[in-house]
């Protein structure tokens, strides 16, 4: 597996992660350090546009939603700087617009968290016109939803009546939902 990762980059190595999850950037950038790319990390958008037009990377994952503004615009400069560059857009908010917008200004891919290294590479790698494998463990539907309650409820302040109308859900049922263990 390494060994032909490693034969697919090419001879540019170098990639770009962009994410304010500072825990699960520093996760993605050793994992894409065993599976042969150079890395270079950025918190913000600030961060990432500088290091995209000072040094426009051939590889970069971009997360969408930034705590200082929105990852297409780090897209939009490398794009600009480097037209072979190939750029995943991760985002925890996926939603058909915006997958469409990453892809109309440059995106290769788009992938919701939480994405596996391995299916971040896998997108990065595949040929241009090609699409990239299933992922080998994709998350039940059940997982899926959970998350999304979960999500919602982190961006509501943990407020449930607020959470609930949101989900268009009883608050009694949310409240039960919060209370389990999530799903596999």
């Amino acid at each position: 597996m390494s060994e032909n990762t490693l034969n697919d980059i090419g001879p540019d190595k170098s990639l770009l992660l962009v994410d304010d999850d500072e825990p699960f950037l520093k996760r993605l950038a050793k994992a894409m350090e065993k599976r042969g790319f150079e890395v270079e990390t950025a918190g913000s958008v600030v961060a990432g546009s500088a290091i995209a037009t000072a040094r426009p990377p051939a590889y970069a994952v971009v997360d969408l939603r930034l705590e200082d503004g929105n990852g297409l615009d780090v897209v939009e400069i490398l794009q600009n700087k480097r037209e072979d560059c190939r750029v995943v857009v991760l985002t925890g908010y996926g939603a058909i617009a915006t997958a469409v917008a990453a892809v109309k200004i440059g995106a290769t891919d788009y992938l919701s968290k939480p994405a596996d290294a391995q299916d971040i590479v896998n997108a990065l790698l595949t040929p241009e016109g090609a699409l990239p494998p299933p992922p080998e463990n994709p998350m039940s539907a059940d997982r899926v939803r959970w998350e999304h309650i979960q999500r919602v409820y982190e961006l509501c302040d943990r407020n449930v009546s607020e959470t609930a109308r949101r989900l268009n859900m009883h608050r009694r049922t949310l409240q039960r939902i919060l209370a389990k263990r999530s799903p596999r």
